[in-house]
Formats: C-alpha cells, structure tokens, sequence
C-alpha cells in the first residue's frame, strides 16, 4: 500500500534540491531533480561515483521522455510502448535544460519509467524527471532493499521510501537509440532478443572500460562494479578455494563448502535473488564467496555481465 503522505513529503524534497533514495523493480535509486545541477552534483558527492558515469533520468510518461531528450524517433516509440513502465532504458541526445554532470559531458541521456508504484507515483507528484543512480556507494553492491542502502549511505540521504524488494534485482537494459544503429551498453532483463523482435539488428556494446578521464556511455561499465565486501570468485566445475571459509553459489556443479546454496536455474529468478543473497553473505563474515560461472549468453547475458564485473580485479 502506498503511503502517499510519505511520498508527498519526498516529492516536496526533490523540489528544493534534495535527495531521496527509492524503490523501482530493479535496484534501489538515490534521485535528485534531473533539472537542478547542484542536487544532482550531491549524488556524485554521496555516493563517490567518478564524474565520467552518467546517470539514467527516470520519468513517469512518455510525455514527460520527450521533455528531456531532444529526438524521439520511431524506434523509441515502438520501445517505450512495449517495455515501459519497465527496465529498458533509452538513450538519445539530450534537451539543452538537461544539466552536464547528468550525462558526463555527453550530447546524450539515458530515459527510463520504471515499473514501481512508488517511484512512478513520486515522479508525478514531484513533477521533474528524476536523476538517479542505485543508492550505494560506487562499485559497491546494488541495493534491492530500503535496508541496503541505510547500510550502505545511512544518513547521507534526505529521506528513503521503502517500497519491498526488487523484483527484477539487477539494473535496466541500456540501449542507444542515439546512432544509425541500435547499440546495447549494458545488458540486463529485456534481452537483445526481445528488442530484435521489435526493432531489428542490434550491436553488442558496452566492453568493460577502465576508470579513465573519459565519459563512459553508459552507467555500469568501470570494470569493478556490483562487488560484495567479500572478495567474490567465478568458478567452473565446482573448483573452490583450499584455503579460508566460504559461500558457493552453484548452478550445476554441487561442491563441499562451508556454506553452500543451488541457484534457481531461471535466469530472471537468478537475477532477483543474487544481490541479496550477496548482501545477506558480506553479513555472515565469509573469507570468499566463489559462484560457479552461469552461461554468458541469450538470457544470461546481464546476470553473466554482471558477476564478470563483480569478480574484476580494480
């Protein structure tokens, strides 16, 4: 049930500059008014995050999209039709009015409406596309509770609504729309597959890229990123550490571990339970958490993308 006098009061604080931490399907977001260039430079401050990762504009209409980016072509519409309200977000060059430091410098935005009452209710009463990153620190594990994040900003935030948990469980589906060609930078829970079938060809992007000087075109790509305090392995064949005690995440191979736990072997339930079984293992106090290696394609791409990133060496 929404608690909609809550909610007035966060939209009340993102309108004098404010930041509020809430809920959408997939990770918790820490919003500031996408419009307002000091409340969105106190994210990056909160959070630590590098000036050269941009941040995705969350907006609760297709009309309120247009407002912030300056082309919405045909592709766009067909998209936005299909998957929004939804974990698909959309980039495409960007409105004057909307602020540098939103998009690292880039002529381009990446929009979204996520599929949560109380965000999709907290854009509209606060009536400004909302600038919003998941709410912890930066590389740091994905919030997909209220309680993720006080562990995580704690008082750093202005207020946090607490919508459940995430159900999708990891971050949207990134997807340019600003060239030519349709290029997908950061894969998650909408598939290639699923805009091929709308749009046509699609190019793989989105490599892991260092922690250069340059803007990365989409949030998510420095090579360490969703890590656990724990230091997390990629395993193949159930070859675990000799050495420490640890957590084994299996989906195939059955290993001896102090702590062992069977992965759902869908993709889209593996997706919502992997942050927080990773929170809730950085709590038990492991020496390593070691996940056997899932398929790195079709729909495993964004799970797979994201223990990759979660495993690099910084």
């Amino acid at each position: 049930m929404l608690d909609l006098v809550l909610i007035e009061q966060a939209a009340e604080l993102l309108r004098h500059g404010k930041l509020v931490a809430f809920p959408t399907e997939t990770v918790y977001g820490i919003g500031a008014n996408a419009l307002d260039e000091a409340a969105v430079r106190r994210i990056f401050e909160v959070k630590g995050r590098p000036s050269t990762s941009p941040l995705i504009v969350h907006v609760d209409s297709l009309e309120m999209a247009r407002r912030v980016v300056a082309v919405w072509p045909t592709a766009a519409e067909i998209l936005a039709r299909r998957f929004w309200p939804g974990p698909l977000t959309l980039v495409l060059p960007k409105q004057p009015t909307v602020p540098d430091v939103v998009t690292a410098g880039l002529p381009t935005v990446g929009v979204r409406a996520p599929a949560h009452p109380v965000a999709l209710e907290l854009i509209r009463r606060s009536g400004v596309p909302v600038a919003a990153p998941s709410a912890n620190r930066f590389t740091e594990l994905s919030p997909t509770t209220a309680e993720h994040v006080r562990r995580s900003l704690g008082g750093s935030v202005d207020l946090i609504l607490d919508g459940g948990p995430a159900q999708v469980g990891i971050e949207s589906t990134v997807l340019s729309l600003a060239g030519a060609q349709p290029v997908l930078l950061r894969p998650g829970m909408v598939s290639p597959a699923q805009i091929e079938e709308l749009i046509g060809p699609v190019t793989l992007g989105g490599r892991i890229e260092d922690q250069s000087a340059s803007a990365h075109a989409s949030p998510g790509l420095h090579r360490r990123h969703y890590s656990p305090r724990t230091p997390l392995l990629l395993v193949s064949n159930g070859a675990l550490p000799e050495r420490g005690r640890g957590a084994y995440l299996w989906l195939r191979h059955r290993a001896q571990a102090q702590r062992s736990i069977a992965m759902p072997a869908d993709a889209a339930a593996y997706a919502a339970a992997l942050y927080g079984l990773l929170h809730q293992l950085d709590e038990e106090g492991w020496d390593w958490i070691a996940v056997e290696a899932p398929p790195s394609d079709g729909e495993w791409l964004a799970v797979s993308d994201r223990l990759r990133r979660a495993a690099s060496e910084p």
